[in-house]
């Protein structure tokens, strides 16, 4: 039995994949469960032109990824923190203080997109994050710690 995918489903396929499954997997469970839609021929065109509207609209969100990664490219941020001795924060910067310091830079980046390689930031200097822009497009973004004595 030829179905279509309406969501994910474990072991089988991903959204709007193809699939075959045996009859009863398909009759008693995939599709009364709204996981599948039988694969008719209307169906597969339908599937058809969703598919190609929906890697037009990937294209373009992949070209706006890049954009915004050559703009960050761009940027110097230096993140002010209190430092006590030997350049030891009080306290940690994260991938939100991050996000924050990009937000007033006029860019709004998802706290859950950045990456700080080695975790929270405990000394002053320079480092590097990962930000995801796009499945496809990620940004190794060097910034710095700057220390500000109490």
């Amino acid at each position: 039995m030829e179905l279509i995918l309406k969501q994910d489903v474990d072991n089988l396929g991903f959204k709007d994949d193809l699939v075959t499954v045996k009859n009863g997997y398909g009759r008693n469970y995939l599709i009364p469960q709204g996981k599948a839609v039988l694969a008719t021929p209307s169906a597969k065109k339908v599937l058809a032109e969703n598919l190609r509207q929906k890697a037009h609209k990937e294209k373009q969100a992949i070209e706006e990824a890049e954009k915004l990664s050559e703009t960050l490219k761009g940027l110097e941020i230096k993140i002010p923190a209190k430092v006590g001795e030997a350049d030891k924060l009080f306290g940690s910067v994260t991938n939100i203080d991050l996000a924050a310091a990009l937000e007033k830079e006029g860019h709004s980046i998802d706290k859950k997109y950045i990456s700080i390689k080695g975790g929270a930031i405990k000394r002053a200097g320079p480092y590097e994050a990962e930000i995801r822009l796009h499945r496809e497009v990620q940004l190794e973004f060097p910034f710095e710690v700057v220390g500000e004595k109490k």
